[in-house]
């Protein structure tokens, strides 16, 4: 992918109104074997309450749910099992394998949920869910049996995010008096009758975004706002387990913290390496400063606005209103220059009214896939693949 061109992808273009296209995830790893070759293969929800899986490199939809009572609101991915996780606006979850009709298990929630995130760990499968009133419900996979309840705060939990050792879950609201918390996953998992899951709340209100590191496992970055929205600021924390008096805690170690420029746009979407360095969009720009709010680079591939911005431990994707996306690589070992700009791709081919209202991009080792929205009432799937 590093060393692709424009001409070295294939392109297809998914045919046939599908509503509005979002969320999508890749339901395959880096490589989903499909009659012995290796396939890309994503899921895609649609406002036509229905899942769709689609094979990336024939530009063909392979598997739909029926049609579900209410509208599909959250999508999550376990790549490693080939399994969908889904949950409509009435709070029912539901597992998917994207090969038979029905779900492989059903479960209501009796709130309405805000946020979803899958994880194997050693000791199997597990989906974490937040709802409207702060809770987080551990559930068993695929069979959606709960394991643990525990109450975040008193606002809803719209976001969980797992590390990528999967020891610690950040949980964080939109609520402007919620402090984001972090929990020791196998409390969690293992719940010991009359005590607290291990946890600690982070002093930072206003939290927009928060990135694990991909490799250093216990060290996440928070996007935070301030004054009214008006300054956007940066810090990070190492978390340990320590014994403190008897008692086995959680410390958040913040080492390092700054704002932006007032002059500077608020980003909305960030990134993270392993090397100290945050990346986000401010406009058509994309900015890479150290965790210290050294600025690094400036990077101007964009005509327009970017209004997304997707990030892995490999890949950097932007997307713009300017009918394009960038496609960007870290450097290995942090080497200048830190990020690479790899190739620009055209959000469709030939397209004469570039304009668009929105548009994301997700990518694994083979392919990049892309919802273009133009209205309110459609979506265009737009897949590239490697010519291997």
């Amino acid at each position: 992918m590093a060393l692709a061109q424009p001409e070295d992808f294939i392109y297809k273009e998914a045919t046939g109104n599908f509503g509005i296209l979002e969320p999508m995830a890749y339901l395959s790893g880096s490589s989903y074997p499909t009659n012995g070759q290796e396939k890309s293969v994503i899921c895609t929800v649609s406002s036509k309450r229905m899942l769709y899986a689609w094979d990336v490199q024939e530009g063909a939809m392979i598997w739909s749910s029926p049609v579900q009572q209410s509208s599909i609101r959250l999508l999550v991915t376990l790549p490693q099992m080939h399994l969908a996780f889904t949950v409509d606006l009435e709070g029912t979850v539901k597992v998917w394998n994207c090969q038979d009709e029905d779900a492989l298990a059903t479960l209501t929630m009796p709130l309405a949920c805000f946020s979803l995130e899958a994880f194997l760990t050693k000791d199997g499968p597990f989906l974490m869910v937040g709802n409207s009133e702060g809770d987080i419900y551990t559930l068993t996979v695929p069979e959606l049996r709960n394991v643990s309840k525990v109450n975040a705060f008193n606002y809803s939990v719209d976001r969980l995010y797992c590390s990528p050792d999967k020891k610690w879950i950040f949980a964080s609201g939109t609520h402007q008096h919620i402090l984001p918390k972090v929990f020791f996953v196998e409390s969690l998992l293992r719940p010991a009758e009359g005590k607290t899951p291990l946890s600690i709340a982070l002093p930072f209100s206003l939290c927009c975004r928060a990135c694990w590191a991909p490799r250093r496992a216990n060290r996440i970055t928070v996007m935070f706002r301030r004054a009214s929205f008006k300054k956007t600021g940066f810090t990070t924390f190492d978390l340990t387990i320590e014994r403190i008096g008897g008692r086995t805690v959680v410390q958040a170690h913040q080492i390092a913290s700054f704002l932006l420029p007032v002059h500077m746009e608020g980003p909305i979407w960030m990134g993270v390496s392993d090397r100290n360095m945050i990346v986000f969009e401010s406009g058509p720009h994309l900015f890479l400063f150290t965790i210290s709010g050294l600025l690094l680079q400036q990077l101007d591939n964009h005509q327009r606005t970017i209004c997304n911005l997707w990030v892995d431990s490999l890949h950097v994707l932007t997307t713009s209103m300017d009918n394009y996306l960038h496609l960007y690589m870290w450097e290995e070992e942090g080497r200048y220059p830190y990020l690479k700009s790899c190739c620009h791709l055209e959000h469709r081919r030939g397209d004469q009214t570039p304009s668009c209202n929105f548009s994301k991009a997700i990518c694994d080792n083979m392919s990049i896939v892309c919802v273009v929205s133009r209205s309110r009432e459609s979506s265009i799937l737009v897949m590239y693949s490697l010519n291997m």
